[in-house]
């Protein structure tokens, strides 16, 4: 049997790695979710991170972190170091779902693009509209997004509905909309690695 693997993943990515583990069948992989709202308060992931990683390091042969650095500014890193355990490549979800190369090409067209995943769009009210305070001072979307003019939506899933409600917040944000499918592929990729006891990725 292989051996026991732990991943300790963004609660963002919580349905799209079920998706994979059921796929893929990967019996021996047990997952753990930090909770998603972390992204608003990037700071605090390293030593919520690092708090899951000393008691998991005790009970399974290899630990995978399925976070990208998201916007710790190397301090997740720092952490992972200490630790001997990788993480997700890049600087974020919307880098590893789009792909790294077409990332850069959408962020270089258009810097002030702001990202939808499936996650997000199924959570805008709670993380986004209420989570920043929209829903209490809406005159905080010229601050918070006086400087963006695109809003792409980086889809998961095929899903009518997700696509539907990202184009209305499109438009409730005031921005232009735009749509790529992505599929799980940039997240089954590094997973599957991990599942197999492969190195995914060293910064």
């Amino acid at each position: 049997m292989p051996a026991r693997v732990l991943i300790l993943a963004c609660g963002a990515l919580a349905n799209e790695i079920t998706a994979l583990k059921r796929l893929n069948s990967w019996s021996h992989v047990d997952l753990e979710c930090l909770p998603p709202e972390l992204h608003n308060t990037p700071k605090r992931i390293p030593d919520a991170v690092e708090k899951h990683l000393e008691q998991a390091r005790k009970n399974y042969a290899r630990v995978f972190v399925a976070y990208a650095d998201c916007g710790t500014g190397g301090r997740l890193d720092s952490v992972l170091a200490k630790h001997g355990v990788e993480r997700l490549p890049g600087a974020h979800c919307y880098e590893f779902f789009a792909g790294a190369a077409t990332f850069a090409r959408l962020s270089d067209a258009e810097p002030g693009t702001f990202y939808l995943t499936d996650f997000l769009v199924r959570n805008f009210e709670r993380l986004v509209h209420r989570g920043l305070g929209l829903d209490r001072h809406p005159q905080l979307r010229d601050a918070y997004f006086g400087n963006y003019h695109r809003l792409i939506y980086l889809s998961q899933s095929q899903n009518a509905q997700l696509l539907a409600d990202a184009k209305g917040y499109a438009a409730r944000l005031g921005l232009e909309f735009h749509h790529r499918h992505t599929g799980l592929k940039g997240l089954a990729i590094p997973l599957s690695l991990a599942a197999e006891g492969e190195v995914v990725w060293r910064n």
